[in-house]
């Protein structure tokens, strides 16, 4: 997943901080790869990126969050894309284009990324970095769907449909890290069809109870 571009009139002290933190962040994937996520040293990530040690510091916090980065980068770049849908789009049509636009943006452009991917979203030492990308997706998103339907704003609905689509988003991914074979294509597949899911809800009558 990509982290959104630079705004217009973009300073160039800016730009040079948001290249490096993305060449942390490439960096990360591909040492993930390499060695796998337990084994990855600041030092290491520093030196992959070119920058001194003292330096990585004034991006990341740990090396954890430097792991996760991906994960965060691409968070942001999905409510960015959302933000940016037109304003007539229903929440999950606009959510969805915006899902299409990351992925096809995004960080796993190769094998070797995909593989990183694999081994920071299973990693239990990463779980309370994940855990916070995650909820701060989900309250940026439920802002978001507050603005784009006004009506909703100071009920429910924003949190609920924020936390409900992006936990299928979630799962659509994992299944589809799960399954080395599968295609790019497979996951938009994917993504359509759980949309479309929520979009019909997700009430449904019970099956018939076996005698």
């Amino acid at each position: 997943m990509s982290e959104a571009g630079p705004p217009a009139g973009t300073g160039r002290r800016e730009r040079k901080k948001l290249a490096t933190r993305a060449a942390l962040r490439e960096a990360a994937l591909r040492l993930a790869a390499r060695h796998g996520v337990e084994r990855v040293t600041v030092e290491q990530l520093a030196a992959e990126a070119d920058i001194a040690v003292r330096t990585f510091f004034n991006y990341f916090s740990s090396r954890e969050e430097a792991l996760v980065a991906t994960l965060a980068a691409g968070a942001e770049a999905l409510i960015a894309e959302f933000r940016a849908r037109p304003p007539a789009e229903s929440v999950l049509t606009a959510l969805r284009e915006a899902a299409l636009r990351v992925l096809r943006a995004g960080d796993l452009a190769g094998e070797e990324q995909v593989q990183a991917l694999r081994l920071i979203v299973r990693a239990p030492s990463l779980e309370p970095q994940r855990l916070a990308v995650f909820a701060a997706q989900e309250r940026a998103l439920a802002a978001a769907i507050a603005e784009r339907v006004p009506a909703a704003a100071g009920t429910l609905y924003p949190a609920l449909c924020a936390a409900t689509a992006l936990t299928a988003m979630r799962l659509v991914l994992d299944e589809w890290l799960d399954d080395a074979a599968a295609s790019r294509a497979s996951l938009r597949k994917s993504l359509d069809e759980v949309m479309a899911e929520l979009a019909a809800g997700l009430d449904r009558p019970g099956g018939p109870v076996d005698p």
